[in-house]
């Protein structure tokens, strides 16, 4: 039996991977396709823990002359290894990284950048020791510099007198941006004016590095999560070729179908242990209409089958709790821009329609065309090629989705005075209606401790979807079902199909749900209430008769027609 090779969840040193057996999904046919571009400084857009910091640091290691001797050790079995670029092996590579900086205020913001920029090269100085000879006193030189500029212009200056070029690396170009535009101020926009716009410290080291490109600087390579300072570093710096929404580099980050199989037999995954729907799950990315493979998010699913390996089919988590750091950021970007409606309409509808710009200024965020573009690149929502005809963006899979709804639950619970999302009522109320098979407590939980909470004003607009969008959250955080909004089959779209869940495969039944609403001011009309419970009857009937439910025999069907605050009526088809 061959060695099972480890997992690399959360690696990003190439070096580590390849020599302590880690198993490394080869991207390096990449490297070639990059070094044939026109251009010779690239940009790429990723959402986080997609493998960005790591590919940088195939780079780095395939480019530095540094790792020369130990090119056959790294890459001789990968595709590189096997079609080597003269290229290799031939620069000096200068890595800087923007996460991590202090950007409380503009002037704190200043100092971290510069520290930054100076401890990034005193690393560089170091790592070239057994090159450079004399790295200790470079280093003291440094330190008698005190400009980004100056920095700069010292290290290219080095490397220049041994004769090489540079290839410089830029690892979360824009986190400090989304840092501060994440604050949703009007001192925040003010912040990233100053640090970014025109005479700013981070022109400053663009500019720099462009007055490079003319002698030293040969390759640069940037990364991060969104375009939205490109916009405002055009003038300063003129970044000629962004990769993001090419098609042939769909695949560049991420892992395919093919590639997530190799991935479990190089584990020695035992498959029966998966319990849950992979593709639905993790898979679902798109980074060009027209690309052919949709990707899962490697974290994603490294974490998933990390997880089965330690606890086998004890497992219960299937989410990554590091992908949820998004709550803060969507909360700001829905409060300043007023774009609660359309998340809402997204969530509802599993999608959106709309088309991904490849760049925008921090004065245009507020437009629904850069919003959704912002959502994309974080990885919130990806674009639909189901339908040619038309030009849409959707939530890529459960795992966003149910971070979604969890992020609902938190808004809901801000929002509706006095409204405690209470868990042990409600995970309660639905293990009796996974496990009893009753669904009268988990209304009544409903009734009681959610809509009673909602405003008189909020009422009068209140219809179908406002239940259904009150009802979801609290299925999508307990696990005992996986809710599905707006399931289409051959007979239309049902309000909410509650499918077993993975975690309790022992639940009685499934569950699909028609759902109406009567305001307060109609409580007293049976007719109507009569009308509405026979509709919501006679689209279940449909439901129940349709290809997609007609052969399951352990789904039970309810019509709910919810009145006013209090009152709602049930019957089951």
């Amino acid at each position: 039996m061959k060695t099972r090779k480890k997992i690399p969840y959360a690696l990003t040193n190439f070096e580590s991977i390849r020599t302590e057996n880690y198993l490394y999904v080869d991207k390096t046919r990449f490297i070639e396709m990059l070094e044939n571009e026109n251009a010779k400084y690239n940009f790429l857009i990723r959402p986080r823990k997609f493998g960005k910091t790591l590919f940088l640091s195939v780079l780095e290691h395939y480019y530095d002359v540094r790792f020369k001797e130990r090119f056959q050790e790294l890459f001789g079995d990968l595709y590189i290894g096997q079609h080597p670029t003269n290229k290799a092996n031939s620069y000096f590579v200068i890595r800087f990284n923007f996460s991590g900086l202090d950007t409380s205020d503009v002037e704190s913001f200043k100092i971290s950048f510069t520290e930054s920029i100076r401890n990034n090269i005193e690393m560089f100085f170091s790592l070239h020791r057994h090159i450079l000879n004399n790295a200790d006193d470079l280093v003291k030189q440094l330190a008698e510099r005190t400009t980004v500029g100056a920095y700069i212009e010292f290290a290219l200056k080095i490397i220049n007198d041994y004769g090489k070029k540079a290839y410089v690396i830029i690892d979360e170009y824009d986190h400090f941006a989304n840092d501060i535009i994440a604050k949703g101020t009007t001192l925040s926009k003010n912040q990233y004016q100053e640090s970014v716009w025109a005479n700013s410290i981070t022109k400053d080291f663009y500019e720099t590095l462009k007055i490079g490109t003319e002698t030293v600087v040969d390759k640069i390579f940037v990364t991060g999560i969104t375009p939205i300072m490109l916009d405002d570093l055009t003038s300063g710096f003129n970044i000629s070729n962004n990769l993001s929404l090419e098609t042939r580099y769909n695949e560049i980050l991420g892992l395919t179908r093919e590639e997530v199989d190799w991935v479990m037999e190089q584990i020695n995954l035992d498959k029966s242990l998966i319990t849950v729907d992979i593709e639905k799950m993790y898979n679902g990315y798109l980074f060009n209409k027209h690309a052919t493979n949709k990707l899962f998010n490697s974290t994603m699913i490294f974490y998933y089958f990390k997880e089965l390996l330690i606890k086998g089919d004890k497992n219960e988590k299937l989410i990554d709790n590091n992908l949820k750091t998004d709550y803060g950021r969507i909360r700001n970007l829905i409060n300043q821009h007023g774009n609660k409606q359309k998340l809402r309409e997204l969530l509802e509808n599993d999608s959106i329609t709309g088309d991904v710009v490849d760049q925008f200024s921090i004065e245009l965020i507020h437009e629904d065309k850069n919003f959704f573009s912002l959502l994309f690149y974080m990885g919130l929502v990806t674009i639909d090629n189901s339908n040619p005809l038309k030009i849409a963006l959707k939530i890529p899979n459960y795992s966003m989705k149910t971070m979604y709804w969890e992020f609902i639950e938190r808004m809901l619970t801000e929002e509706l005075e006095g409204l405690s999302l209470d868990n042990s009522k409600y995970f309660d109320a639905i293990y009796r209606l996974a496990y009893e098979n009753t669904y009268e407590p988990f209304f009544e939980y409903f009734s009681k401790y959610i809509v009673s909470y909602l405003s008189n004003r909020d009422l009068q607009n209140t219809v179908e979807k406002d239940m259904k969008f009150l009802l979801l959250p609290i299925f999508f955080t307990s696990y005992y079902y996986f809710p599905i909004s707006e399931l289409e089959n051959s007979e239309g779209y049902t309000d909410i199909y509650l499918k077993r869940g993975h975690l309790h495969p022992g639940s009685v039944s499934e569950w699909v749900w028609e759902l109406k609403y009567i305001k307060q001011k109609d409580s007293k009309n049976k007719k109507l209430i009569a009308e509405k419970k026979s509709e919501a009857i006679t689209r279940l009937q449909d439901y129940k008769s349709s290809n997609f439910f007609k052969d399951k025999n352990d789904v039970r069907y309810l019509a709910v027609v919810f009145v006013g605050k209090k009152d709602y009526f049930i019957e089951e088809v």
